[in-house]
């Protein structure tokens, strides 16, 4: 794909049906860059309901050509798709920190985990398995396959704009599928670079197509079309539960990836080191916008203070910058409206009673003033009835709550409305095994932050922040596939 047009800023187009085309009316939209807010990224097409239609036309078009291609051949397209990845990936990764912020080693971290999903999700689209069972009838073979859907749905997220769209696409594609794919307004870019690998590596017209726009306009009008089989989402989960509601009229399938207050338990016989470094990484990696980042550390009274005080020390050593220039541990937040929400809730903390005792306030200067800059912030005296206990930030923001014994730790961990991710830090193995059966969240673990994840193995939450079949692992196929049950006489 070629940008058009001679301007500083270049524009784009929507991919439909193998052809890069502007939305029907010609409507457009800027892209800002966060750590330079006078610099516009470039200009892209602000679709339409009509062009929601053509692009859902062409995928429901394209799905039984797609559909009858041996596993085998879709596979070597991807394959293809995968190497101009990693061939690509300085390319890739340099858009992806111009719209998103994030730092050198972080981009380039995204890039890593997009190759790894996609090369496991490719296998398990050559081995998805039915099975063969004994029938109770005499003379009766009886068996199941999984089938393809149709054109499906992917609605993905500004925080990891070029990993998620892999982790849903590859297996939707695999599995016989079409899709519409639909990047967040705030990296429009990441998601048309992705598009690009997929059109230059010879994916049939229409397999896969992609529509930029307001997520009200196009995501309504992709969830509430009966063309589309199956809606796979990550946002928030306001967005989630209208996603759901929308598709419900359809009984469409989803599968919602949605937020998280995600709590590490440090208990007495922790390793500090090892304590103090997840929670600083996991709250401040991507200016604390992972869906998995820390945002509550619940600790053991007896060694919150010195746990506190290493914590405060590691985030006021944090190096914050454009993430462009080396060095630099912190990038900006992802826009606008995202640093008015954090510094709204920084606001709320405090007026509430909970003690701020670093950051918790825009970062200003020569290197700054120009971006949406927030210093790492670290809250004390955090009771958990607190909105900023509760509510999900998705920022640089970590409170500290001190309980008295384990007991507490884990109501407090579990009094959320989420159920996404948490952790545990211990040496003592019953309370290790106690708190993976206690917590109510999709994705634990012990000695380990957590933002801890790996492609072999299920991704999603439970409460309010997901719902359906997991993504990524084995089930990530599952979602984009329907069971068939046969049974054939034979004699």
């Amino acid at each position: 794909m070629t940008p058009s047009g001679a301007s500083a800023a270049p524009s784009f187009k929507n991919y439909i049906k193998g052809e890069w085309v502007a939305a029907g009316d010609g409507r457009t939209f800027e892209q800002r860059n966060p750590a330079r807010l006078s610099q516009v990224t470039g200009t892209f097409a602000l679709s339409s309901r009509d062009d929601v239609d053509r692009a859902i036309g062409a995928a429901q078009e394209a799905f039984p050509a797609w559909r009858a291609t041996p596993p085998a051949n879709r596979a070597e397209i991807l394959k293809k798709t995968l190497a101009a990845m990693i061939a690509r990936k300085e390319e890739l990764a340099g858009v992806l920190t111009l719209e998103n912020g994030k730092t050198t080693a972080e981009f380039h971290a995204e890039i890593d985990a997009a190759i790894k999903e996609m090369d496991f999700q490719i296998s398990e689209g050559i081995r998805m398995y039915g099975q063969t069972v004994p029938s109770g009838i005499a003379g009766v073979f009886a068996y199941s396959v999984r089938e393809p859907l149709g054109a499906v749905a992917i609605i993905s997220p500004w925080n990891f704009p070029f990993n998620v769209p892999g982790r849903k696409c590859t297996p939707a594609l695999m599995a016989g599928n079409t899709c519409v794919l639909k990047p967040a307004s705030l990296t429009p870019q990441t998601g048309l670079r992705f598009a690009e690998l997929f059109h230059d590596a010879g994916l049939p017209p229409g397999v896969l197509n992609l529509i930029t726009g307001a997520g009200r306009e196009v995501g309504d009008s992709l969830v509430t079309d009966p063309r589309i089989k199956a809606v796979s989402f990550t946002g928030s989960s306001e967005g989630g539960k209208t996603i759901q509601k929308a598709a419900a009229a359809n009984l469409t399938p989803t599968q919602l990836e949605m937020g998280g207050k995600n709590a590490l338990v440090v208990l007495e016989d922790a390793d500090l080191d090892e304590a103090v470094n997840a929670a600083v990484k996991a709250a401040y990696a991507c200016a604390g916008q992972w869906c998995t980042s820390t945002s509550r550390a619940i600790v053991l009274k007896e060694i919150a203070p010195e746990f506190t005080e290493r914590v405060v020390a590691g985030a006021e050593a944090l190096r914050i910058g454009p993430g462009v220039v080396d060095g630099v541990d912190m990038g900006p937040v992802c826009g606008e409206v995202q640093l008015g929400n954090i510094l709204g809730y920084i606001e709320k903390g405090k007026q509430e009673g909970a003690h701020l005792v670093t950051g918790g306030h825009r970062l200003t200067g020569p290197e700054y003033d120009d971006g949406c800059f927030v210093a790492p912030t670290v809250f004390v005296d955090v009771r958990p009835d607190m909105t900023i206990a509760r509510e999900e930030i998705f920022g640089p923001v970590l409170s500290i709550i001190v309980v008295h014994d384990f007991d507490e730790a884990v109501e407090v961990a579990n009094g959320v409305r989420y159920g996404l991710s948490s952790s545990v830090y211990t040496n003592d193995l019953s309370r290790a095994l106690a708190f993976m059966e206690r917590t109510e969240v999709g994705l634990t673990h012990v000695n380990l932050m957590t933002a801890s994840k790996e492609p072999q193995l299920p991704f999603g939450g439970i409460k309010d922040s997901g719902y359906g079949i997991p993504e990524a692992g084995k089930t990530g196929i599952e979602f984009f596939t329907r069971h068939k049950v046969a049974y054939i006489k034979y004699q």
